[in-house]
């Protein structure tokens, strides 16, 4: 479920309140993005989301406790529990999976990072204005 039509999103530049670097609000606002979109997240946590990403609610607000935290607790424990109930074998190929998402995310915020510190110069295709005195 993404932004009701009437509410604006907010922006990486937005979240700085609640990151120490640009970076990190990125990450932040990209992960907030996933808690609200994906229909596996529990239902609170997908509002707790929606109204970070609306401006309602700070990350420093949902730290300071309350149903949200509690809802983050609640599903860092059955993330433990899973985990400790893994086979070996579960467990490698859970490393391994964990370990090609991490590297695949680390290369598309490098490739993002760098659309974003592209220098916005017109690119060589483009056609040169004419000069109002005659031709170039």
């Amino acid at each position: 479920m993404s932004i009701e039509r009437n509410e604006r999103e907010v922006t990486d530049d937005d979240l700085m309140e609640d990151a120490k670097d640009p970076v990190q609000a990125a990450r932040l606002h990209k992960s907030l993005r996933t808690l609200r979109d994906n229909p596996n997240v529990p239902p609170q946590l997908q509002q707790m989301a929606r109204e970070v990403l609306t401006g309602r609610l700070s990350m420093t607000d949902v730290a300071k406790g309350g149903t949200y935290l509690d809802a983050l607790g609640d599903s860092m424990m059955k993330i433990k529990r899973a985990a400790e109930n893994m086979t070996p074998e579960e467990a490698e190929r859970n490393r391994e999976a964990a370990e090609r998402y991490r590297r695949e995310q680390e290369e598309a915020e490098a490739r993002e990072q760098a659309e974003r510190d592209a220098p916005t110069q017109p690119q060589p295709d483009t056609p040169r204005p004419r000069s109002r005195r005659g031709r170039i």
